[in-house]
């Protein structure tokens, strides 16, 4: 089976460049540039990748540039004569969430490309199109892209939230597939969990009045008063980077109030697109012992960070955001987390799950955060990462959808 990847990998990276990336590599990457048995995954899927790069960095992510569209119109013709020169029947493609720029784009993609090409498959890995077209003020703009969208073949979906999107364009066939990644964090048990178990029994010693001296040690990274948070993304507001520093004062201030030997210290590790936030960012945390702007992490320095974290916090509000990546790398660590009930999030955690907090509720993350200081999450979340977020799980779910495409029309 031949699929054309009409989609762009990293760079910039973020979790949707990052998501084509395992793709590629699962599948055996662009089939002009590598021969067949390349990949990962075992089966007869072909993957002919135009790489649909129209943004330079991170601030120029939905940027309007008339370079762009000269970009997007070469993605679109290369695609139309790998569609010919190859014999590539299958457009895959990855909609736009709800932002007039990206929806444009959409337009265009589909009036050029999609005539040229006997399927479709649609892979929602932005969410919040669907509500966002039922907007009345939309009009016209729903109309044409429900139109341009209609009907596709397959549409491969994250969560039961993201389903919405797909019914919205009268999908043929709608599949559920979690994204997943390879295991960063292999050595779990013998590794990283001890630390862990360590640091929360020296806490919970400190929380007990004994003295610091008698519970740290080098398994407990010499720090256990220290509660280590991190905020792991991009440095934006709607990304709940400000409520997680609110929530971060928050905590201290009722940790001194009430004489705890146990502070929050908070790493934020991730660009900022907007110079207003990040001057905002450095007004906050200038003179906060409690805080430290680690910049963009990637390699080792990304693992480290997760290694000698505690717990993550990932607040978000985002208009776009869909699954969240970090939080299944942060699950494959055995990290707490704290995040936002938005959108899909919550499916990713068991019923009843503590850390769980409204969308822009300071408050609610410093309750979270005091919640776990002294408990253990850490063997749970890693188990939900094996059973449902491996790379492995998300490859076999996509390559069944895809196998779908040519089959029988039905939701699942």
């Amino acid at each position: 089976m031949k699929v054309l990847i009409f989609a762009h990998a990293p760079p910039p990276f973020h979790g949707q460049s990052y998501m084509v990336q395992l793709i590629l590599a699962g599948f055996g990457g662009d089939r002009r540039k590598s021969g067949p048995g390349a990949g990962t995954m075992p089966g007869d899927i072909d993957c002919y990748h135009v790489d649909v790069r129209v943004s330079r960095s991170l601030e120029d992510i939905g940027r309007m540039r008339l370079g762009k569209v000269a970009r997007l119109l070469g993605c679109c013709f290369e695609a139309i004569w790998v569609r010919f020169r190859y014999g590539v029947e299958n457009f895959y493609y990855i909609p736009a969430p709800g932002k007039r720029s990206a929806v444009y784009r959409d337009w265009l993609v589909m009036l050029l490309c999609r005539p040229f090409f006997k399927r479709l498959v649609l892979h929602w890995e932005a969410a919040g199109l669907g509500r966002w077209l039922d907007d009345p003020a939309q009009g016209q703009l729903r109309r044409i892209t429900c139109g341009v969208l209609k009907h596709a073949d397959v549409s491969i979906v994250l969560s039961e939230y993201n389903r919405y999107d797909a019914e919205k364009v009268d999908s043929r066939q709608i599949r559920i597939v979690h994204n997943g990644i390879p295991d960063p964090c292999p050595d779990f048990e013998k590794t990283v969990l001890p630390r862990r178990l360590a640091r929360l029994e020296a806490r919970r010693r400190l929380v007990q009045g004994q003295p610091q001296q008698q519970v740290q040690s080098e398994a407990t990274g010499n720090d256990p008063h220290l509660f280590r948070l991190l905020f792991l993304g991009h440095c934006t507001r709607e990304k709940g980077l400000f409520d997680a520093l609110s929530g971060l004062a928050m905590v201290n201030e009722r940790l001194a109030r009430e004489k705890s030997p146990i502070r929050v210290h908070l790493t934020v590790a991730g660009e900022f697109a907007d110079a207003k936030e990040r001057s905002e960012f450095e007004r906050i945390s200038r003179g906060n012992a409690f805080l430290v702007h680690a910049g963009f992490v990637s390699g080792e320095s990304k693992t480290r960070l997760l290694v000698e974290s505690d717990c993550l916090c990932f607040p978000t509000f985002h208009y776009a955001e869909s699954f969240g990546i970090v939080l299944i790398e942060a699950m494959a660590f055995g990290l707490s987390i704290v995040a936002a009930r938005w959108r899909a999030v919550p499916e990713l955690f068991p019923p009843g799950y503590p850390g769980l907090v409204e969308i822009q509720s300071p408050g609610q993350i410093a309750e979270a955060l005091i919640g776990f200081v002294d408990t253990d999450s850490s063997r749970a979340l890693r188990e939900i990462f094996l059973q449902r977020f491996t790379v492995e799980k998300f490859l076999s779910g996509l390559a069944e959808a895809f196998h779908q495409v040519e089959g029988p029309a039905r939701c699942g």
